[in-house]
């Protein structure tokens, strides 16, 4: 019988020094972040797509965690408004 999804992953400590591991959590903290202050603001992914210059499909993976956090996007997404993002940190 199942009991169910795992919930909870337990990660080795050697896994999290990996630079692909902080990078990936990097792209997941931001895609947060912007997710969060996007809603907050009550604007919709077409019309943050049409502030930024992005397509509504690069918001979605940039929501997803699907793009890593570079200083050129980061001052793209403050140009569009959308001001100091919580949980992005210029250090990784």
């Amino acid at each position: 019988m199942s009991r169910g999804y795992r919930t909870s992953w337990t990660i080795p400590e050697e896994h999290r020094a990996d630079p692909a591991y902080v990078e990936a959590g990097a792209a997941i903290a931001l895609g947060q972040a912007v997710y969060d202050r996007r809603t907050a603001l009550g604007i919709d992914q077409a019309s943050f797509a049409e502030r930024t210059g992005l397509s509504v499909e690069d918001i979605d993976r940039l929501e997803g965690g699907g793009t890593v956090p570079t200083l050129p996007l980061l001052r793209m997404l403050a140009r569009a408004g959308l001001g100091p993002i919580d949980g992005a940190k210029a250090d990784g």
